[in-house]
């Protein structure tokens, strides 16, 4: 394909001005980013005035039905994830949506379905699976490093990194709070890792402990009287496999580290950490732990826009498919339904 491939941007926001519009710039030699929509026209038109896209919409219904696109990233509140995906899936685009896949696992399905039927290629914004200290370890596990690995803990916790921006803390736009925001990037790394076993039984708990008051924001003041999401979440997921998985997330918490994002991985030939990657094992009658002397620097935002366009243009697909979009969600969803009725759910 000699021709650039030419892809829209649906929401205007800091994802896509931060991460998704700079990441097709740097492949100017295979992308023409041609149109930006965002219900706040301002906010399109700066991105227009500062990276140079020729059109720009209100809407993205206007955009898609211009034509000329072959594919889009959807960089707008969770609630509007499944719509817009599904509307540019039908419209013959390839579609990268920010995570998570939208708010229930029924919005997951229609985007996976619409995927299947157009014959489109439909990934998620995940983008710690492209860090290399994720993609070391899946090395180490294909090769057998950690045998079977049977338990999982994921720890996605800030100490008041309550976001001060956008529309995180509202749960009718966002589904939720720290858990379906940063929470699933570790859940997703975690998965990954372990080969997307299936859920089988989920328990939970949410609370809403610090950011309903005013305190010290460390990325600035938050709208405490209008915060309406979880600041912690904790949980605990059994698969059919018999393996495990327990996690604990906050946007706000009471701990010495100002934020820790880590996956750890327990396996019958040996564990991990992932950030910084560190492999335990016994060999020849002997506890040895491996580190890692070098690891290539790398931009796992930038490679995850890159792995998307080789996917739009023939190549391999994305690391992120719909299929694990839907397990994600069934997890997220079963987790909040867990917390809201104290029972553990079975899927």
């Amino acid at each position: 394909m000699t021709q650039r491939l030419k892809v829209g941007i649906i929401g205007a926001g800091g994802i896509a001005r931060g991460a998704h519009i700079p990441g097709y710039l740097k492949l100017a030699d295979q992308v023409e980013l041609v149109a930006v929509a965002d219900v706040a026209r301002q906010h399109a038109e700066y991105c227009r005035e500062k990276f140079g896209i020729p059109a720009v919409y209100d809407n993205y219904e206007d955009m898609l039905a211009a034509g000329g696109l072959d594919a889009v990233s959807i960089c707008t509140p969770n609630k509007f994830h499944a719509a817009a995906a599904i509307a540019a899936l039908e419209a013959g685009c390839h579609v990268l949506c920010e995570k998570p896949p939208g708010i229930t696992p029924e919005e997951a399905q229609a985007m996976a379905a619409a995927a299947q039927r157009h014959q489109r290629l439909l990934t998620y914004g995940f983008h710690y699976r492209y860090s290399v200290e994720v993609e070391t370890l899946k090395r180490f596990i294909r090769a057998g490093e950690l045998g079977e690995i049977y338990m999982a803990r994921v720890t996605a916790v800030r100490r008041r990194g309550i976001p001060s921006w956008g529309v995180f803390t509202n749960k009718e736009l966002q589904g939720g709070g720290a858990l379906i925001d940063i929470g699933v990037h570790m859940l997703d790394a975690a998965l990954y890792l372990m080969d997307y076993p299936e859920p089988e039984q989920v328990l939970a708990r949410t609370y809403q402990k610090l950011g309903s008051r005013p305190g010290v924001g460390l990325g600035g003041a938050w709208d405490w009287e209008n915060f309406s999401v979880e600041d912690t979440a904790v949980g605990m997921i059994t698969f059919k496999n018999g393996a495990s998985l327990l996690l604990e997330t906050a946007f706000a918490a009471n701990v010495e580290q100002d934020k820790e994002m880590q996956v750890s991985l327990l396996g019958d030939q040996g564990g991990a950490d992932v950030f910084p990657l560190r492999v335990y094992q016994e060999k020849h009658d002997t506890l040895v732990d491996v580190t890692p002397v070098y690891l290539r620097a790398g931009k796992p935002r930038e490679a995850e826009i890159a792995a998307f366009v080789r996917g739009c243009l023939g190549g391999d697909a994305p690391a992120s498919n719909p299929r694990e979009g839907i397990l994600l969600q069934q997890i997220v969803d079963a987790l909040y339904r867990s917390a809201d009725t104290g029972e553990a759910v079975r899927l």
